[in-house]
């Protein structure tokens, strides 16, 4: 098993999730292959070495064709290896058999971004990728960051960020433990309360069943807080905020000033500077006074 977070085993349970869902942000390179296949085990390393040069921006699926028996079906595969790409929740590309290292390259390039230039700050680099929804690249910089200097606070906080969109909520609760200081005390307070929604939402009733609740009465309270719970979770950040709002409106009081406070959370996890902050933590001073 690697030690990379993008190559991992697939099977029947996760491939849905970590193949085709993930596919929507990041290209997945399926290897089809067998214990007792000769070309499988000379293929592998070299797709595991490719994947790895991209240092994210490509996930690598291992599927054991002996035990995956119904995928083999599913995806009609007929000789090994058998390589196939996933991008937007679709097979785009592919090959059998094994195939040169540079053929290979070629068949991604037109699917594969590349990583940012050697020369940029990894740290900027990482917050950028992270910015826009590309975790796994974000994380692999971050974790090569780290490997030199595991005391930059700001790293710390961005990893454990990229733990937590993957779900390993409890590794990113232990990197942020380690992070020592007050110099950061915003974006640790951010990357905290991300945990939080993130917690609180794998708990809570789906998306649909809370808007068909609200549907049937605008006034349930609590189907709308747990409504911009679900939201904040999925980083839909302006209705959760305009969710929270209207409910401080219509019932300060909710939960112990549960809107408010929730509010002052969002604005710690966006930061000061997102154009969002500014125009919520008006409307929020006008709600007040």
């Amino acid at each position: 098993m690697s030690q990379v977070p993008y190559i991992f085993d697939a099977t029947l349970d996760t491939f849905q999730q970590q193949v085709i869902d993930a596919s929507f942000s990041t290209p997945v390179l399926v290897d089809f292959w067998a214990e007792w296949c000769a070309p499988c085990k000379v293929l592998m390393p070299l797709l595991a070495k490719i994947t790895e040069s991209y240092g994210g921006a490509l996930h690598l699926a291992k599927v054991n064709c002996d035990i995956e028996q119904e995928l083999v079906m599913r995806f009609g595969i007929r000789s090994l290896p058998t390589v196939v790409l996933f991008k937007d929740g679709q097979p785009v590309d592919g090959f059998a058999g094994a195939q040169p290292e540079s053929a290979i390259r070629t068949l991604l390039e037109p699917h594969v971004q590349a990583l940012p230039p050697a020369e940029e700050d990894p740290l900027d680099a990482a917050q950028a990728l992270f910015a826009e929804g590309r975790f796994a690249e974000a994380e692999a910089l971050l974790k090569a960051l780290l490997e030199e200097d595991n005391s930059d606070a700001l790293a710390l906080i961005l990893y454990a960020r990229c733990l937590a969109e993957r779900g390993e909520l409890d590794d990113a609760q232990a990197v942020l433990d380690a992070v020592k200081g007050d110099e950061h005390k915003q974006a640790l307070a951010g990357a905290r309360a991300q945990l939080t929604f993130l917690r609180q939402a794998a708990s809570l009733p789906e998306v649909a069943d809370l808007k068909s609740r609200l549907a049937r009465d605008a006034g349930d309270d609590e189907a709308a807080y747990q409504l911009a719970v679900q939201q904040l979770a999925r980083q839909q950040y302006e209705p959760a905020l305009d969710g929270l709002l209207d409910l401080f409106r219509r019932n300060r009081g909710y939960g112990d000033d549960l809107p408010r406070k929730t509010l002052v959370q969002v604005f710690d996890l966006l930061g000061n500077d997102h154009p969002l902050v500014a125009t919520y933590r008006r409307r929020l001073y006008q709600a007040l006074y």
